[in-house]
């Protein structure tokens, strides 16, 4: 979801996803242990986050088809 759509909010990640929220929180979390999903602040409503993908390393090759 975040590589096709771009940053999200977690409130917006489970209405686009239909998952539970404690199934998109762990998710969020684990994401961020491995250090793959980065984290702004939302400016609309300074309660959320943002949640998007980092930038893959130099000499990392994207999953995704072209």
């Amino acid at each position: 979801m975040l590589e096709s759509d771009g940053a999200l909010t977690q409130k917006d990640l489970i209405e686009r996803t239909t998952l539970p929220s404690r199934t998109v929180r762990y998710a969020i979390g684990r994401l961020r242990d491995v250090g793959i999903l980065s984290v702004r602040f939302y400016i609309p409503d300074a309660r959320q986050s943002l949640y998007g993908l980092k930038a893959a390393p130099e000499g990392v090759v994207s999953t995704t088809p072209a």
